[in-house]
């Protein structure tokens, strides 16, 4: 593994990109260069993660290390919290959003918003 992938891979983790054999690379991918050379070439995430609150949800997943839907309520409550923080749910029909990722009824989200504000 060439070191820059090393270096890049937390970024990639979180804006959901991943690397691919400068050998199989497609039109639409960045070529990174070290050194003047090509090194690795980068796969941005296709339209399904593309929406900001869809990137957001996948970086909370990603913090607390599984699917909104598989975790335990306090962590589903901590996961909105994350949300709010980064304002998740100034986005329109987010509560709704949120609510399927997390496999709860939009009620439950607004009670767990309301727990977090009081």
């Amino acid at each position: 593994m060439h070191p820059l992938t090393s270096a890049i891979q937390p970024l990639l983790s979180r804006i959901g990109a991943t690397t691919v054999p400068l050998e199989e690379r497609e039109p639409g991918d960045v070529l990174l260069y070290w050194e003047g050379s090509p090194a690795v070439a980068v796969r941005l995430p296709g339209e399904e993660l593309t929406s900001a609150l869809d990137r957001v949800i996948a970086q909370v997943e990603s913090e607390l290390g599984a699917k909104l839907s598989d975790l335990s309520r306090a962590d589903k409550q901590r996961a909105v919290r994350l949300l709010e923080e980064r304002g998740a749910f100034t986005l329109r029909k987010s509560a709704e959003s949120v609510a399927r990722a997390l496999g709860v009824s939009r009620f439950t989200v607004y009670n767990y918003l309301n727990r977090e504000r009081s």
